[in-house]
C-alpha cells in the first residue's frame, strides 16, 4: 500500500465526513432511501466510513473487502426475501463498493452495481457529495425496483438513517 494512502487515513477524521455530510444532507439521504423502499421490496443501507484505522490500514484492506466485512456487521445481508443492498463510501479514498444480497446479487450482477459506483464516485470528484449519493441511492432504487417490485407492504428491516462509522 502507498505511503499517500496511509497519510490520507491517518489525517482523515469524521469531521471531514460531517463537512461533506451535514445533518441536513443525511436527513435527505435518509428520505431518499425511505422513499425509494416505498417503491420496491427491497432493502437499502447507506454507510460512509472516514478512514480505515489499525491492522485494516496497516494491511492496505481494500475498499471491497471492508464493505463485505460491514455488509455482515450491519446485517444487512440479513433480510427476509435476501434483498439487502449495501452502499459503502469509503471517505478516505472516495471509494463507493455496494454489496447486495444474493437475491439480488443474481439479478444485477457485478456490472449493474459497478455502473451506479462510478457514476457516485464521479459526483464525489466534482464536491457533490449529497446529489452523488442521491443519485446512487435512486439508482439503486430503480434496480431494486425491477426485480423486487413493491407489494405495498411496509417492511423496514435495515435502518434508512446513514450509518456513519
Amino acid at each position: 500500500m502507498s505511503i499517500s494512502r496511509r497519510l490520507r487515513h491517518l489525517f482523515t477524521s469524521a469531521r471531514s465526513v460531517r463537512q461533506a455530510f451535514p445533518d441536513a444532507s443525511l436527513a435527505r439521504i435518509e428520505q431518499a432511501i425511505a422513499g425509494t423502499e416505498a417503491l420496491h421490496g427491497g432493502q437499502v443501507c447507506f454507510a460512509i466510513e472516514a478512514a480505515l484505522d489499525g491492522p485494516a490500514l496497516w494491511a492496505g484492506q481494500p475498499a471491497s473487502e471492508r464493505a463485505v466485512e460491514l455488509f455482515g456487521q450491519l446485517r444487512v445481508w440479513d433480510t427476509e426475501r435476501n434483498n439487502g443492498v449495501l452502499i459503502y463510501l469509503l471517505w478516505a479514498d472516495r471509494d463507493v463498493e455496494i454489496v447486495a444480497d444474493r437475491g439480488i446479487h443474481s439479478r444485477v450482477g457485478a456490472e449493474g452495481w459497478e455502473a451506479v459506483c462510478r457514476q457516485m464516485e464521479a459526483a464525489f470528484r466534482e464536491g457533490r457529495f449529497e446529489a452523488g449519493a442521491l443519485a446512487g441511492i435512486e439508482a439503486v432504487g430503480a434496480l431494486l425496483s425491477a426485480h423486487y417490485p413493491g407489494d405495498g407492504l411496509p417492511r423496514n428491516e435495515v435502518p434508512d438513517r446513514p450509518v456513519l462509522l
